[in-house]
């Protein structure tokens, strides 16, 4: 009987014992799979961190690209003034449609209040009212939502003088 109560004592430890280990065990798991996952976590946000700076890069290229091409289309829209040749308007149309096909968006600013964001003033002119776009020299563009290149535009200023002729000098 003896040797009944021993063995049920060394049962125990026994069981104890795998019981231990077992746990052990779980917990190794648990630390490996959670170190697993924040190595998945860490990688995927790098590839994601690497697409955006691809797309950067992407972008930034395109927009080099597309401020020189401008200077092109002003040449064409230029020449369009003085040489009127079906060709050569064919040739500013497809190119204008490529701009189009890029979403690069001419911004539209004749008529509405100087921003300088949008626009470099390079004239001021006397107008009926003050901080006006008048006249566009040189358009400007957006490219995703940014502005690619501002325009050169003039600008009207409201007249100090109020009444045109002087009283000093009846001929101004």
């Amino acid at each position: 009987m003896d040797k009944k109560k021993h063995l049920k004592i060394d049962d125990h430890q026994i069981i104890n014992h795998l019981k231990n280990e077992l746990d052990k065990a779980r917990k190794e798991t648990n630390d490996f799979k959670n170190k697993y996952l924040r190595a998945l976590a860490d990688y995927q946000n790098f590839e994601k961190r690497v697409r955006e700076e691809q797309e950067t890069v992407r972008v930034k290229g395109k927009q080099e690209i597309f401020i020189q091409l401008l200077s092109i289309l002003d040449s064409l829209e230029k020449a369009e003034v003085f040489i009127k040749d079906v060709g050569l308007k064919q040739v500013k149309d497809s190119f204008c449609q490529l701009l189009r096909d890029e979403q690069i968006e001419e911004i539209n600013l004749l008529g509405k209040e100087f921003d300088p964001r949008l626009a470099e003033a390079v004239d001021v002119v006397v107008g009926e009212r003050d901080n006006i776009v008048v006249e566009v020299l040189r358009k400007g563009y957006r490219f995703g939502g940014k502005i690619l290149r501002v325009a050169q535009v003039k600008v009207s200023k409201k007249s100090e003088i109020q009444n045109p002729k002087s009283e000093t000098n009846p001929n101004f």
